[in-house]
Order: structure tokens, then C-alpha cells, then sequence
């Protein structure tokens, strides 16, 4: 559904050339939902842009939706729903009218519009709201439409750019299972930006990282958190314990590199609820008080902070924006 090759793109700011994107190699298959990780700053909106054409490639080709990126752009166009992080709807319009004038942008006829229209509301779960002035819509419902939008024309492939920035968790729960649906019922395609670890691993079946402007990791969530050496075992002992309790961690098998702060022994093991029982035997032996611990399953900002010596939450933090000028809200 999409492959591309020596994806990239330059730009010039403030007098100097800045490579936002440095030859970027991916494929996505039909029907999968993908998930393309990374803070700002690191090459992801730049190659959403490129992908959904909205900034033409410095170098690279690619094919998406059947189409050349390069050669076939509006038949791209025609073939991918994108849904942008702002939205783009009209909020004076109902809700109703902004579909129709949608699908009627596409070449649908009255009746077709129309009836597609209805047909998304119903799915979308907002089949109550089509008298509604858009303006008047909570964030969650409008996000919900805005991805009917995407859908109008019936794409095999989606874009969804931070589709759940901003909601509330009810709002982002109810919003993933309709994202689900679109692979699960409804055989489509998702590639899907996003922020939210959480997100990416409730949702995804494959998840591409990005980081300085090239893909540094892939692979399903499981798969990547495999990539971490182990569980991360956290003891919480007397302070006049902690270097003892440290030689006692030291002995498991197969346990990396420990670390200790006050009260508190940090190291990681293969297999944490194997290494557990172990570990309080060896504790009881020594005579060593346990007053806590914890046994922590890697998490993707872990993949992140193992790849890159730094945490996806920091480096969010840290980022600044990719690209000057103001993102493109629609497709169309």
C-alpha cells in the first residue's frame, strides 16, 4: 500500500540548509495499521507531508495507494483519506452539509453524498449530530467527524496525523475503537502519527520509529520492547542495605547492569517474574529488609531512551518545530 525509497527533504531556514528528512525506507502493507513514532523535530510530520503529498521530495521515490508519489499525484490524492492534526472543517457549517460538500468535492453524485454521509455518521456514532452547527461540538465529536471526512470517498488508505491530540481519555478510548474498526471491519489501511506511547501500543500492528530524520527502529510493539535488555527490577531497601541488597542482585542470572540511588537498587533481569522468587530468597538469606518492589515490563520509550540515550517524553519536551509555515489542513 505504500513503499518508499531514499525518501527526503531539505529546506533552507535562517540562511542554512536544515535535512529534515534523510532518506527515508518503508513499506506498508494492505490492511495493516502502522504507527510512525518520534518527537518533533525528528522527520515525521516532514515525511506525512511528502507521503500524502502536500511537500514534494528533495530525493526519493515512493508509491502510495498504487500511485507515483512523484509522477501521479492527484491520483494519490483520489485513493488516500488524511486527516490532519487541526482538523479542517467549516464551523459554521452542520455537520450533515460538511459531509455532503465533501463527497460532492470528490465526485460523488447528490444522491451518493448523501447517502455515504449517513452511512459515516452512523459509524462514526455521531448519526444524532447531522443538525448540529459544527462549531458547537464537543472535542471528541468533532475529531470523530473530522475522520469521517477522511473517509468520505471510501479510501483503502488513511492518514491519521495525532488523531487523538487534546481529548479527554473517555473521548481518546471511544476514538480508538473507530480507528480499530477501520482495519478490523472495514479492511482499511491506517498509517497513524502519533505522541502517545499508549496510543501506539494499544493500537498498532507495526510501529516505525523515527528519530534525526531516518528510521532507526521497526517492528510490532511486542517486538521492539523485546529489543530491551529484560524487566526492570526496582528494590526498595534500608540505606544501610542498599549496597548489599546490590551484590545480592548481582548474582542473578543474567542481570545487567545495577545502579542505586538512597534507598533504592535498580537493575534489569531477562525475565522479572522468574528472577522474583530468586531474588526474595536471596534477600531473606542475607538478613536484608525488603520495604518495596517493583518489577516494571519495557515500555516503547524505553525502546526509545535504549536507541536513541534519550526519552521520547524529554525529547517531546525538548523539540521545536520542524518545518516554518502553517500545515495544510485538507486533501482535496
Amino acid at each position: 500500500m505504500i513503499t518508499a525509497s531514499g525518501l527526503a527533504r531539505t529546506f533552507r531556514a535562517r540562511g542554512r540548509t536544515v535535512e529534515a528528512v534523510r532518506g527515508v525506507d518503508l513499506a506498508v502493507q494492505p490492511g495493516e495499521l502502522v504507527g510512525f513514532l518520534g518527537p518533533n523535530g525528528a522527520g515525521k510530520t516532514t515525511t506525512l507531508r511528502m507521503l500524502t503529498t502536500l511537500l514534494v521530495p528533495t530525493a526519493g521515490q515512493a508509491t502510495v495507494a498504487g500511485c507515483d508519489l512523484r509522477k501521479d499525484s492527484v491520483g494519490v490524492r483520489k485513493r488516500i483519506g488524511y486527516v490532519a492534526q487541526g482538523g479542517g472543517t467549516t464551523p459554521e457549517l452542520k455537520v450533515i452539509e460538511e459531509l455532503v460538500l465533501q463527497a460532492r468535492f470528490y465526485g460523488l453524485t447528490p444522491a451518493d453524498a448523501q447517502r455515504r454521509s449517513t452511512e459515516l455518521m452512523e459509524r462514526m456514532d455521531i448519526a444524532d449530530l447531522g443538525d448540529r452547527i459544527i462549531k458547537t461540538l464537543s472535542g471528541g465529536q468533532r475529531r470523530r467527524l473530522d475522520v469521517a471526512l477522511g473517509l468520505v470517498h471510501d479510501p483503502r488508505l488513511v492518514f491519521l496525523d495525532e488523531p487523538s491530540t487534546g481529548l479527554d481519555p473517555q473521548s481518546r478510548a471511544n476514538l480508538w475503537d473507530h480507528i480499530r474498526s477501520l482495519r478490523d471491519h472495514h479492511d482499511t489501511t491506517v498509517f497513524l502519527t502519533t505522541h502517545y506511547l499508549d496510543e501506539a501500543d494499544a493500537l498498532c500492528d507495526r510501529i516505525l520509529v523515527i528519530d534525526n530524520g531516518r528510521i532507526i527502529a521497526e517492528g510490532s510493539p511486542d517486538e521492539l520492547k523485546a529489543q530491551v535488555s529484560g524487566d526492570e527490577v526496582r528494590i526498595g531497601v534500608p540505606a544501610e542495605d542498599v549496597s548489599r541488597a546490590a551484590e545480592v542482585a548481582e548474582k542473578l542470572p543474567g542481570a545487567g547492569e545495577i545502579t542505586t540511588a538512597d534507598t533504592l537498587v535498580r537493575f534489569r533481569v531477562p525475565r522479572g517474574d522468574v528472577a522474583l522468587p530468586e531474588l526474595l530468597r536471596a534477600l531473606d538469606g542475607a538478613s536484608i529488609t525488603l520495604n518495596s518492589i517493583q518489577v516494571h515490563r519495557p515500555t516503547l520509550d524505553d525502546v526509545f531512551l535504549t536507541m536513541t540515550g534519550r526519552s521520547l517524553r524529554d525529547a517531546e519536551q525538548e523539540a521545536v518545530a520542524e518545518e516554518p509555515g502553517k500545515e495544510p489542513a485538507n486533501v482535496a
